[in-house]
């Protein structure tokens, strides 16, 4: 398949089409933004179009606060779709239709076998080592000799030999012998559509072109690919993408840490790092590994995906988190740094406190690698007097230290208030005391912020002002 044919998922179209089409059972979980990111990124370098479907057709567990928490997931993580997102349940009487015209082409069937003949036709099967797969004996009788009345689920006629092959554009050429392949069911006996026949309609009738999801997924396309057959429909480019795992290789879970899209908002990383990561686990390329959203839409191909699962790395995600929010804008800091305080439950800044958080952006951010670390060295910036010290700090100003301060704060009150000058007049102040700056640094960060994890002594002056950094000292050397 040439890379031309693979974008237009082998139909002509000129268009690509992907979806995303999460369950709304839970929180969106980081595999399925991963889900979501590989789509988001081949639609959009392709200058083609990102669906949206929420899966809702289980009515039992489906709740209206998972589908919020997925769009909510999606919207922090800067992943718009295109138009309305379509609800899989809506489309009821359309997957009925799609399953009547099959009974009508011969590719399906009525079966009026219990769920008790099923289940017992299986554990017999089992007992004597046969397949599982259950051999309906209404198959292929007719229409004349169905038993009136009686309820009864439609399967599809699946071919009983030759192969089934799946040419993913990820995984290679996988082959199915058919006899392995069952008469699933696709429409209940309360005449409800299940999973296998809802997703190929809604793919079909949406225009998909690439079906890109978890390898989790790739047995279920050998079942779908039956309906496509059945139905005369073009298949779509399946691309079935590796699982992520934990540190140790193993399924990711909640004993690794955080598995929702949420709790990495919360844990302080900004969106733009998480696109980056998220693209990194299961795709490269080359050597690349920080890089901007308009690289990776330019780069991003269904060739560079990888078969082996990935591994979810927490210091690479830091590493990279703390290189985005260098390369950040201070003003999107500010704005993204509101969500973050909204996830963690923190009250917003005051209009007084983003002014302050701003100006001490270009102080914090080189070192910072999450929110969280970038408010705390904004303490000095965003509390204020008087500050108490914490533990550590309040260690800093022993009685030495505050008679200290309280000499250094008129050298500072006749100082020319810019970074060169407040430095000369530090410095000749040790000088005088026979001391190094070295041992003064401690006691005025603890003044300043009450803390000991801060940008430079200088820059935090500089952003406070004259006026505050002196009351400040006093407050410390008063005691």
């Amino acid at each position: 398949m040439t890379d031309e044919t693979r974008a237009t998922g082998g139909t002509g179209q000129t268009e690509v089409v992907t979806r995303f089409a999460p369950s709304p059972t839970g929180a969106l979980h980081i595999g399925g933004a991963r889900t979501a990111l590989f789509n988001w990124l081949f639609a959009r370098g392709h200058g083609g179009t990102f669906l949206l479907r929420i899966e809702d057709t289980d009515r039992a567990r489906s709740t209206p606060e998972a589908e919020r928490a997925i769009f909510d997931g999606l919207t922090w993580l800067g992943l718009d779709w295109d138009g309305d997102a379509v609800s899989q349940a809506a489309q009821a009487e359309r997957h009925g239709e799609v399953a009547k015209a099959m009974l009508e082409s011969g590719t399906a069937y009525k079966c009026f076998s219990t769920p008790e003949e099923v289940q017992q036709a299986r554990d017999a099967a089992r007992a004597e080592g046969r397949s599982t797969n259950f051999a309906s004996p209404w198959r292929d009788v007719p229409e004349s000799e169905h038993p009136e009345g009686q309820p009864f689920v439609v399967r599809i006629k699946a071919p009983r030999e030759g192969q089934t092959v799946i040419e993913d554009a990820v995984q290679g050429s996988v082959t199915w012998a058919s006899r392995d392949l069952d008469d699933m069911v696709l429409l209940r006996s309360d005449g409800t559509p299940t999973y296998m026949l809802a997703v190929v309609v809604d793919d079909h009738d949406m225009g998909v072109t690439h079906v890109i999801r978890g390898d989790d997924h790739l047995a279920n396309a050998a079942r779908q690919k039956l309906i496509y057959d059945a139905m005369g429909w073009t298949v779509p480019v399946f691309a079935h993408i590796p699982l992520i795992l934990g540190p140790d290789g193993k399924k990711l879970s909640k004993r690794h840490g955080a598995t929702g899209a949420a709790e990495y908002r919360a844990m302080g990383y900004p969106a733009a790092a998480m696109r980056n990561y998220l693209a990194r686990l299961g795709w490269s390329h080359g050597d690349d590994e920080f890089f901007t959203d308009e690289q990776a839409k330019d780069w991003f191909d269904l060739a560079g995906i990888t078969k082996s699962a990935a591994r979810l790395d927490f210091k690479k995600l830091e590493h990279i988190s703390g290189l985005h929010i260098a390369a950040a804008p201070d003003v999107a800091l500010v704005e993204e740094a509101d969500g973050y305080l909204a996830a963690t439950g923190a009250p917003p800044l005051s209009d007084d406190q983003r002014a302050a958080f701003l100006a001490a952006m270009p102080h914090l951010k080189e070192r910072a690698k999450t929110f969280g670390e970038l408010f705390e060295k904004a303490h000095f910036a965003l509390g204020s007097r008087p500050f108490t010290p914490d533990e550590k700090a309040a260690k800093a100003l022993d009685p030495d230290a505050r008679a200290l301060l309280g000499d250094l704060t008129p050298h500072l009150r006749n100082a020319t208030w810019e970074r060169t000058a407040l430095e000369t007049a530090c410095g000749d102040f040790a000088a005088e005391r026979g001391i190094k700056f070295g041992k003064m640094a401690g006691p005025i960060r603890a003044a300043l912020s009450g803390r000991t994890v801060t940008p430079s002594v200088f820059d935090m002056m500089l952003v406070i002002g004259r006026d505050e950094t002196i009351d400040r000292l006093k407050d410390a050397a008063e005691g």
